[in-house]
């Protein structure tokens, strides 16, 4: 049940404001002696024309008279202070306790699902490599977090479609090509085609510094492949199927899967219409002898849609694919999960389709991030110095399998490899969404692989500890039926309960915000609740009828774990 919101409700009918506006400043006291939540009477002030402790007052007395129940046996809210100019309202611990774990048991794994997006589409377009180019770390921020994104929709009862625009096309392939041409073995090349090619590729763009003639080399080849040309587009060909078996293996290490990979190259067919339009609608200017649309705001740049040469660029096949997917998906909101550098594209792709005189513009979204930086080491395609993925996940798991190993309150586990492998890969995934998407992610193992700190392995255990006290009392045939769950009272308890109930407003928050740290920093402060709460609490020599109260508890604090690792691509391991 949405407490604050009912909360809410109450404090609009007196005020007439909307609930909403209501919701949106009501917060939590970090002193639980403070209340269990609390409205700030200041921001009606000005409209009140009083003093925030008057206001605090009147909306008190006027609360009760229009029945809000107070302190009775069945009522939620215990009680009603004004401190200064905040109104506090305290919970009937018994009751939020009995409601709040009641519908968790009830719901499983659905506890905090809701259907608000029934019948409405949310595409998701994250990953999108490069095709020719190894897998590195860097690709892993926009894989992690999509992926992220369209589970959160996904959880809210969307209907979402997860699109990996693949880097397939551009004059990158002319070089390629090029490259190709003048040192390519066919031979190593079908060995290992993804590290062949980018050694290749490397060799390209340091040979172009004593010929610059490869440069023209390379933009006559891509022509070529605009034209359709048999021998160039069956190497392209060659170049795209070996890429995306290379890419698919890596998005099987991290179980993630996309309904498309239709990338840059499926819409080449699709931009004449859109240039005919940009024509007919006299939006295109000249400009160097390129094609430009010029936009009122002059902080923006002219956006190309040809070039001089007579090509396309990426943001031509950007708006023919925004357009594609309207038509084809009608979409709710069409979500762009790319480095936050490429704001300013984005800019003027929106800026395009709505100076087209389409207001489904304001239904696009670019969701930006970071880079990842390593303390002393910088990554760069061109110059080969990368860090691939896979060696990073391989490593994570090799450093998890050591740890368990190397513990002293380690058991031999019979499935040390997917354990390993969980919490390895665990690792890296939650160390990406940990913290704010637009900052920087410092790459350490110490703090990723920190079973201690704020880290995935740390929330793993959490997990894993709430399921081997459920393993002990099962062990015994202690059952948790028709237990009294209204004993659960007590303040490391109740701080549990409480934040459970918050699961729902938290994923709603990460969706607002396209935001996953809000699922990060959750069930970091649950795992951390859930702990003080296994140690200052002795579940299994409680009373019995209390001990039953708590093994429910457990469980449901071991259910919100799940579900919020899950909408990160996080895996649970049993045991520990």
């Amino acid at each position: 049940m949405n407490f604050k919101y009912f909360i809410a409700e109450n404090i609009s009918k007196v005020v007439e404001e909307e609930a909403e506006s209501i919701v949106s400043v009501l917060s939590v006291p970090l002193d639980e002696k403070m209340g269990d939540v609390a409205f700030p009477c200041f921001v009606l002030a000005k409209k009140m024309k009083c003093a925030p402790p008057i206001i605090a007052e009147k909306i008190k007395t006027s609360l009760i008279s229009n029945g809000l129940i107070l302190g009775q046996p069945d009522s939620f809210l215990e009680r009603i202070e004004v401190v200064g100019g905040y109104l506090n309202f305290y919970f009937n611990r018994r009751i939020i306790a009995k409601v709040v774990l009641t519908e968790i048991i009830r719901d499983g794994d659905n506890y905090a699902k809701s259907d608000e997006g029934k019948g409405k589409k949310v595409l998701v377009e994250f990953s999108s490599p490069n095709i020719a180019k190894p897998f590195h770390i860097g690709h892993l921020v926009s894989t992690a977090l999509g992926s992220s994104i369209e589970k959160i929709y996904s959880f809210l009862g969307y209907d979402t479609v997860k699109i990996n625009h693949l880097g397939d096309w551009g004059t990158q392939f002319g070089k390629l090509i090029s490259a190709y041409k003048h040192w390519g073995d066919a031979e190593v090349i079908e060995k290992d085609p993804i590290n062949e090619l980018l050694n290749i590729y490397v060799k390209f763009h340091k040979e172009e510094k004593e010929n610059p003639e490869l440069e023209d080399e390379a933009r006559n080849y891509f022509r070529l492949l605009e034209e359709g040309d048999p021998e160039v587009t069956a190497l392209w060909k060659f170049f795209v199927d070996a890429s995306i078996k290379e890419f698919k293996r890596m998005y099987n290490m991290l179980q993630i899967s996309f309904d498309s990979y239709a990338g840059e190259s499926f819409y080449s067919d699709k931009m004449p219409a859109i240039i005919d339009e940009l024509n007919a609608k006299k939006l295109l200017e000249e400009s160097e002898g390129a094609k430009v649309v010029r936009f009122e705001d002059e902080s923006i740049p002219p956006s190309i849609i040809i070039k001089s040469d007579g090509s396309t660029i990426y943001a031509t096949r950007d708006i023919a694919a925004a357009f594609y997917r309207k038509n084809h998906y009608d979409f709710y909101k069409n979500i762009y999960v790319v480095g936050t550098p490429q704001a300013l594209h984005f800019k003027q792709v929106f800026g395009v389709i709505e100076k087209m005189g389409y207001d489904w513009w304001r239904d696009c979204v670019h969701v930006g991030f970071g880079y990842v930086r390593f303390p002393e080491k910088k990554m760069s395609t061109r110059q080969g110095d990368i860090v691939l993925l896979e060696d990073v996940l391989r490593e994570a798991v090799d450093k998890t399998r050591d740890i368990i190993v190397s513990s002293p309150t380690c058991k031999i586990m019979e499935d040390l490899e997917d354990v390993s492998r969980k919490i390895g890969v665990g690792a890296v995934l939650f160390a990406f969404l940990k913290n704010g998407r637009e900052r920087d992610i410092i790459f350490t193992w110490d703090d990723m692989l920190d079973f201690e700190g704020e880290s995935g392995p740390y929330v793993q255990y959490s997990y894993a500890r709430g399921k081997s006290v459920l393993r002990k009392a099962a062990e015994l045939n202690l059952s948790c039926e028709d237990a009294d769950l209204s004993l659960l009272c007590g303040d490391e308890e109740f701080s549990l309960i409480k934040m459970m109930n918050r699961f729902s407003d938290v994923v709603h928050e990460a969706a607002l915000k396209n935001e996953p740290s809000c699922i990060t920093r959750f069930i970091i402060d649950l795992a951390q609740q859930f702990n003080k709460f296994y140690n200052n609490c002795n579940i299994m020599k409680s009373d019995p009828e209390l001990q039953k109260a708590r093994l429910v508890l457990t469980a449901s604090a071991c259910t919100c774990l799940k579900s919020g690792l899950a909408l990160l691509g996080v895996d649970v391991v049993e045991q520990m």
